[in-house]
């Protein structure tokens, strides 16, 4: 699809192009992509995302097909089996962040029914439309991205801020950022 109009950040890379043309932005009211979603997102903090989709098929070897249930029961064996993986990003303190995470993680699935009942509860059950005609208009971090990083901070989530949560908010589609003049808004907009 060379010949259609995208957000600029997607057109750097054909993994970009394609991760841009059939996920970023797609309403995710599963458990399961909310998982991979913020376990992703959480490494990479401090990276680029493509350097994340480069290493997501390692990251879904490594975190057992990112199953929370899986993850949360990992232990130190595994953080050092981890730690040896050069499929992903080797960061201790990631690392055991995501086990952490997906602990707590459960624990608001089953607090709350599933997880992303919680999550989308933020944006009472539908994606924000934005409406922005240049990159230079999309936010880092919204106040509601901030509210709901307070909030993670309090529950004891780690590598998950604002700048995180909104970029995770934008993969699964809680808020369509794609630019007006992407051939993805308008499909984006039905959630």
């Amino acid at each position: 699809m060379p010949d259609k109009t995208r957000c600029a950040w997607s057109i750097k890379s054909d993994l970009e192009r394609v991760y841009h043309d059939t996920e970023w932005g797609v309403p995710r009211k599963d458990d399961a992509g909310q998982f991979e979603f913020l376990l992703l997102e959480s490494a990479q903090a401090g990276l680029s995302w493509l350097t994340i989709l480069r290493k997501r098929e390692g990251y879904r070897r490594a975190f057992a097909g990112f199953n929370p249930e899986a993850v949360a029961a990992f232990t130190e064996k595994d953080v050092l089996r981890l730690l040896a993986d050069a499929s992903i990003v080797r960061n201790r303190k990631k690392i055991e962040s995501a086990i952490a995470n997906a602990r707590i993680f459960l624990d608001l699935a089953a607090k709350h029914g599933n997880f992303s009942q919680y999550m989308w509860s933020f944006v009472d059950g539908r994606p924000i439309v934005n409406a922005w005609s240049e990159m230079a208009q999309i936010p880092a971090t919204t106040p509601l991205s901030d509210t709901i990083a307070k909030e993670f901070k309090r529950l004891g989530f780690k590598f998950l801020g604002s700048t995180v949560l909104y970029a995770h908010m934008q993969a699964t589609g809680m808020v369509n950022d794609h630019l007006t003049s992407c051939f993805r808004y308008k499909e984006c907009c039905i959630d």
